[in-house]
């Protein structure tokens, strides 16, 4: 299966008042750790984009399980459940230090033609890539 991880500071910015990273920044933290997967595979969005094809968010359901907190290092872990035609479900893990789990989401990225605005097939190689590893 493919996986990735990325780390992540936590700095003031990303925190409430308390010092608690606030929830939507999680999605944040999940766009950074899908881009990276891509990279790690060769996977690079910029050529996509030079095509009109980009990765857009349908969906995302994501369960907050405890803080990370200011100035904390963070992973966060990407690796895909399933594909489609046109999309693609990811699941992303937040894990602090001692690798207790703090957050976990299942993203659903749909393949559209940018000057369209329309789902399209996702490329033959990122879906040979994908598949290559299962």
């Amino acid at each position: 299966m493919l996986t990735s991880k990325l780390p992540i500071r936590i700095y003031y910015e990303d925190t409430d008042a308390g010092g608690v990273v606030y929830y939507a920044n999680y999605l944040k933290f999940f766009e950074r750790g899908r881009t990276e997967f891509l990279r790690t595979y060769n996977i690079q969005q910029d050529t996509l984009l030079e095509k009109n094809i980009a990765f857009v968010v349908k969906k995302v359901d994501a369960d907050y399980i405890k803080p990370a907190l200011f100035n904390q290092l963070i992973s966060v872990e990407t690796e895909v459940l399933t594909h489609r035609k046109v999309s693609l479900m990811f699941r992303q893990k937040v894990f602090n230090e001692n690798r207790e789990l703090l957050c976990q989401a299942d993203t659903l990225i749909a393949c559209v033609n940018l000057q369209k605005m329309k789902a399209i097939a996702i490329p033959t190689e990122i879906i040979e890539v994908i598949t290559r590893a299962r």
